[in-house]
């Protein structure tokens, strides 16, 4: 198996892309949603991050569509632990093994927590909120999943015009993503969709 890597805007995080997918496609038949694991707790029910967070220095592990991020501790140096992951990236996925295992009621998913379902919005502000997922799906995803992250959309406040936006991956702690909010995704939602007015991240 062939996995390439690659370097994030994130110093601390590598992106590995297998030839193969990793999480496919959603039930909307759209790339999944990536899952985002922060400690080894919380890859209880993905056993390719648990494969992960069984390397010493692997502090963060996000899996994409076709890729998985690591984020490693800054006493690590990548040399060292490249070909470890490579390995456990591939012995996983060869083996045929889930990358996650399906949800078992005890908690919300870790893509799904604090999103407002489309359904909740209403008139004008439901086509709003579309507008506003489309253009994320569309042209702001595929451009982030590139250096190894996912923004997904959680909410829009008609009142405000406040679009509140989720970051994983390697978007998370990196230094140039609150640059990426404002300077990128905010300028063109505002020019696309003149009822938003800021847009701020959210857990």
């Amino acid at each position: 198996m062939y996995i390439e890597t690659e370097d994030t805007p994130n110093p601390q995080s590598l992106k590995f892309t297998p030839d193969c997918a990793v999480l496919g496609l959603g039930p909307d038949r759209r790339p999944a949603v990536g899952r985002d694991f922060p400690t080894p707790a919380s890859a209880a029910r993905a056993p390719l991050a648990e494969a992960m967070f069984a390397i010493d220095g692997v502090e963060g592990v996000f899996l994409g569509p076709d890729f998985v991020t690591v984020t490693k501790s800054e006493s690590q140096d990548w040399p060292a632990l490249k070909p470890t992951i490579i390995a456990a990236i591939a012995d996983h996925l060869a083996s045929g093994a889930p990358v996650v295992l399906p949800d078992d009621g005890s908690g919300p998913a870790s893509h799904d927590r604090a999103a407002t379902p489309l359904e909740d919005y209403e008139g004008e502000d439901r086509e709003v909120v579309e507008q506003i997922i489309e253009l994320i799906d569309t042209r702001v995803r595929p451009a982030v999943a590139a250096d190894g992250g996912d923004i997904v959309f959680k909410h829009y406040e008609p009142r405000t015009g406040v679009v509140f936006l989720s970051l994983h991956g390697s978007c998370q702690g990196c230094p140039s993503s609150t640059m990426t909010l404002k300077a990128g995704i905010e300028n063109m939602l505002k020019h696309y969709v003149p009822e938003v007015v800021k847009v701020e991240p959210i857990a």
